[in-house]
């Protein structure tokens, strides 16, 4: 074969790998590795195996496993909504589903097995607590650069995709429905990029960011998270931002919730806030949900800021948010759970139109220096808040 002929097939060698999203070796230029997981096989193995820079391409399939990664630098990327990743199956009736089965087939029936005999699909730690993917480093040593791309994570009885001790995780194209408490989740993390998700039908929150789940203590600051352009919908709280400061969340389209965007403060310090909400569409979130201990019954509820000092507002279109609960409205100001005041916030040119029981609420007015200023509406409490 003549050089020419060769260049060529090398040409077209390297394209095609381009377009099915993977190559058979490391490149020329980096050295880092692509590792190619078909049905039937363990993403948690190829993971196992990777390097930092190293890419997991997970092939269409549904693959029955939780998958923790504790590598730096490592990008996990599936094929959008035909890459799905579901908990084990359940063991019913002396038959278990087996794991790994290509999506859009019946899973086949084996034998009942105990759980240790379920080989490298037996429960790891992400597993353990009910996560589809986890991302997690220690306090000492922060997991940074993860990216997690274009797959789908369903019914797993904690959260889709959960992180912790993370910097610069980025989650793009993910799809995480009917998982039992939230969506995607991450606490003690920084610089976080979530972009371009669905998160639809989780039990609690849609996207949740904290500073911890599982210790009290003062906001810690995000180095400048972006929560944007995701669709949000059907979860019991579009996205909750909790004890945080320093974040974006813009551009977003929030529907179907109890309610669309909670910024929960509390008495410690620091405060909550110093954060952005602009560009949002947050409309119709009129489900009903009951009370759980920390929080009353919500239904029709725009924007709430609880506890928050310093949270811009602004350019959002925010409509058709109805309920008759504490939190029901279109932007509201409610003092914290623990008695904590919203000091310093700017609610400017909104368009806030047909939420009930008002369009704009201040019902925190103890609090000081919150502004409202430019905003397009019709109600407010008290009256006199909306632009002439």
């Amino acid at each position: 074969m003549g050089t020419k002929h060769m260049k060529c097939l090398a040409g077209v060698t390297a394209v095609t790998a381009t377009v099915l999203g993977f190559s058979a070796g490391p490149t020329a230029a980096s050295g880092h590795h692509e590792h190619v997981v078909r049905p039937g096989e363990s993403i948690q193995e190829a993971v196992d195996a990777a390097h930092p820079g190293d890419t997991v391409v997970v092939l269409p399939g549904t693959y029955r496993e939780s998958v923790l990664i504790t590598t730096p630098g490592l990008t996990l990327r599936g094929t959008g909504e035909r890459t799905v990743i579901a908990p084990q199956a359940t063991e019913t009736a002396g038959t278990t589903e087996t794991a790994g089965a290509t999506a859009g087939t019946a899973p086949a029936k084996t034998a009942s097995a105990p759980a240790a005999a379920k080989g490298p699909r037996a429960a790891n730690a992400c597993a353990a607590g009910g996560n589809g993917i986890c991302v997690v480093g220690t306090e000492a040593n922060p997991v940074d650069g993860v990216r997690i791309r274009a797959l789908t994570v369903s019914g797993f009885t904690k959260t889709g995709v959960w992180a912790s001790w993370t910097d610069g995780l980025s989650v793009r194209r993910v799809t995480a429905r009917d998982n039992g408490t939230w969506g995607i989740a991450q606490e003690r993390s920084t610089r976080a990029d979530l972009r371009h998700n669905t998160t639809t039908g989780n039990g609690d929150a849609g996207i949740f960011v904290a500073n911890s789940v599982s210790e009290e203590g003062g906001a810690t600051d995000t180095d400048g998270t972006v929560i944007a352009d995701n669709s949000v919908s059907g979860n019991r709280i579009g996205v909750t931002v909790r004890r945080v400061r320093n974040l974006r969340i813009d551009d977003n389209t929030v529907t179907g919730n109890c309610s669309g965007i909670f910024v929960v403060g509390d008495e410690s310090k620091p405060a909550a806030g110093a954060m952005t909400i602009s560009g949002n569409r947050i409309v119709k979130n009129n489900k009903l949900c009951a009370a759980t201990p920390r929080l009353s019954a919500i239904q029709g509820s725009g924007i709430v800021l609880t506890g928050s000092e310093s949270t811009v507002v602004r350019s959002n279109v925010i409509q058709d948010n109805v309920g008759t609960t504490d939190f029901s409205g279109g932007i509201l100001l409610f003092k914290s759970f623990v008695g904590a005041l919203n000091t310093d916030n700017t609610v400017q040119d909104n368009l806030v139109s047909g939420n009930s029981p008002a369009d704009l609420a201040n019902r925190d007015t103890s609090g000081t220096g919150n502004t409202f200023t430019g905003n397009t509406c019709a109600t407010s409490e008290p009256a006199g808040m909306c632009a002439e």
